[in-house]
């Protein structure tokens, strides 16, 4: 036996709080058939279609510029929400924000192999979790020793290279990276800044110029 809730309580779950975002996903519900002007609760069963149809057409997104543009980029119509924590581009997380983006970046300009030199083991599983998925990830160890002969299959292998200077990564494995040679220059990124947000955000850049 289904059973029926309440909309706005329904809508507000999914951080569709303010009034022109309820209103604007309320209309595409109406024109759906879901519910009609007035309404106020629906059944269990519409509101399975209702979620379907709210997530093929629009792109929840907090107030952010950043999370606003990768929500432009998807073709689905930008949709304000709050509490942020709702936000499909970061999450209410910077290192979310960018992971979306700057997979969005490399799905966009055909960038489908990744090497990332440095950052600590906690990082790099988190960097293979988050974007294994999406992308051919190679992970290289900053502090074990790594052959040149190593480094250059990952240079001729790469769409994209990210040298992560800040963290824990010796100079004879960067080294064999960053002086790679005039026929891999154009992949390989030097980032000085810490942080995963950092690291994306400088690679997504050097992505946007080179295309």
């Amino acid at each position: 036996m289904s059973t029926d809730r309440d909309i706005d309580g329904w809508l507000a779950e999914r951080g569709i709080t303010l009034d022109d975002s309820r209103q604007r996903a309320r209309a595409v519900l109406e024109e759906a058939g879901l519910t009609r002007p007035g309404k106020a609760r629906m059944s269990d069963p519409k509101l399975e279609k209702a979620a379907q149809l709210l997530a093929q057409r629009f792109f929840p997104v907090c107030a952010d510029g950043a999370c606003l543009k990768t929500a432009r980029a998807t073709g689905r119509e930008p949709l304000r929400v709050e509490p942020r924590s709702h936000c499909a581009a970061c999450g209410g997380s910077a290192n979310h924000r960018a992971e979306v983006a700057f997979v969005e970046s490399c799905q966009r300009h055909g960038v489908r192999r990744v090497v990332v030199v440095g950052g600590s083991p906690a990082v790099r599983e988190e960097l293979e979790a988050k974007l294994g998925h999406h992308i051919d990830l190679r992970m290289v160890d900053g502090t074990e020793r790594r052959t040149s002969d190593r480094a250059r299959s990952d240079l001729e292998w790469a769409d994209l290279v990210l040298v992560w200077g800040a963290t824990e990564l010796h100079h004879k494995v960067s080294g064999h990276y960053t002086h790679g040679g005039p026929a891999y220059s154009h992949k390989v990124v030097h980032v000085v800044r810490r942080g995963v947000a950092a690291l994306l955000e400088e690679g997504m850049t050097h992505i946007e110029r080179a295309h």
